[in-house]
């Protein structure tokens, strides 16, 4: 288990019945969360600091309700990060906090590589990974099939102060692209990928986590380079635990000399003895 401790601006007040009190910055949220199976301390609906209250309708998606004035989008930061939120669909705001810890892990070993790295960042969203590794020194491609989040990861890496970092932004389907990558020849020191737990491709094409992943992690490493630095998968489907993401890893990068850790990433709350799952990570880390 690791924990992202370092937030200032983004914590969980209190959780309960299913739901969970944040605030970012000086916004206040309450968004259900499937892993809150225990009972509320008082009714988290009733905190009067609450801006939005989103609720899930029995049939499934739901709608955010504003219960006080609030921006359309406001920017937290992280470190030397910055991000610009704003309430999407299904309960989203365009930012995954755990990550943090993922953050710092991989700007560490960019720093510490003694050598340029080169980056390939998978369902890359809106660029939580893309700014943090750009942050540390490294190109990254950032691949994302919606083009209105990778609008966004372009946003958060000028408000980064990343507006000429080597990113170079790419709206394609991720395993199409792998594939025209492998034709080019085209070869990369680290790969990072977010998969849904599902999703239909523009020509009917169903990803699902369970049946792909392994196929998809074997494809990437085609893409990388001799002395890779390192490959990190993260899940947030229930079902798959540290020690599949540790498996699949070990089993399709054999070939490379390095080490391999699984953990499950986890956010503080304000409330004693209480940690939050937020799904699992896998990373191999090479030989520098």
């Amino acid at each position: 288990m690791n924990i992202a401790n370092d937030w200032k601006d983004y914590e969980i007040l209190a959780t309960g019945d299913g739901e969970k009190l944040e605030r970012w910055g000086n916004i206040y949220l309450l968004r259900p969360d499937p892993q809150i199976i225990w009972k509320a301390s008082k009714n988290l609906s009733k905190e009067p600091r609450l801006n939005a209250h989103y609720h899930r309708t029995k049939t499934g998606g739901g709608a955010w309700e504003k219960l006080k004035k609030m921006p359309e989008e406001w920017i937290i930061g992280y470190k030397n990060l910055r991000f610009q939120l704003k309430p999407m669909g299904f309960k989203h705001t365009g930012l995954f906090p755990e990550q943090a810890y993922n953050w710092d892990r991989m700007i560490e070993l960019i720093k510490n590589a003694g050598r340029p790295i080169n980056v390939l960042n998978l369902f890359a969203y809106t660029g939580g990974a893309t700014v943090a590794c750009a942050s540390a020194g490294a190109s990254v491609c950032h691949v994302d099939a919606a083009k209105n989040m990778v609008e966004r990861a372009k946003t958060n890496a000028s408000l980064s102060g990343l507006s000429n970092a080597p990113i170079r932004y790419i709206v394609d389907d991720c395993r199409k692209f792998i594939e025209r990558e492998i034709r080019r020849g085209h070869k990369y020191d680290a790969i990072i990928m977010d998969p849904p737990s599902y999703g239909r491709g523009a020509n009917g094409e169903v990803w699902n986590l369970e049946d792909n992943l392994y196929d998809f992690v074997e494809l990437t490493t085609k893409v990388l380079s001799d002395k890779p630095l390192f490959v990190l998968i993260n899940s947030y489907t229930t079902g798959l635990g540290a020690t599949v993401l540790k498996n699949i890893l070990g089993l399709n990068l054999k070939q490379f000399n390095g080490k391999i850790e699984a953990y499950e990433l986890c956010l503080p709350t304000n409330e004693k003895g209480v940690l939050l799952p937020c799904g699992t990570s896998g990373i191999f880390i090479g030989e520098n």
